[in-house]
């Protein structure tokens, strides 16, 4: 099964590069920088944490429902 975790926007304006992240956890949420390789990296590291966050929910649930049987 598929599913998508993230739609990225990526704009440039005269200022530099603005991106937003769209997700069903985290909603929309907007990242601004000079450089598009730093506006990446920000987008990435984003990402990577919220996903930590989510597995580390998703084993204390399993955890829970162990000591529940």
């Amino acid at each position: 099964m598929e599913e998508t975790l993230y739609n990225i926007e990526i704009h440039k304006d005269d200022i530099g590069y603005i991106g937003k992240l769209f997700s069903d956890m985290d909603g929309i949420k907007e990242f601004k920088n000079e450089y598009l390789d730093k506006l990446l990296r920000d987008i990435t590291m984003d990402m990577q944490l919220a996903l930590e966050e989510f597995s580390n929910r998703t084993a204390e649930y399993m955890e829970t429902q162990e000591i529940v049987k």
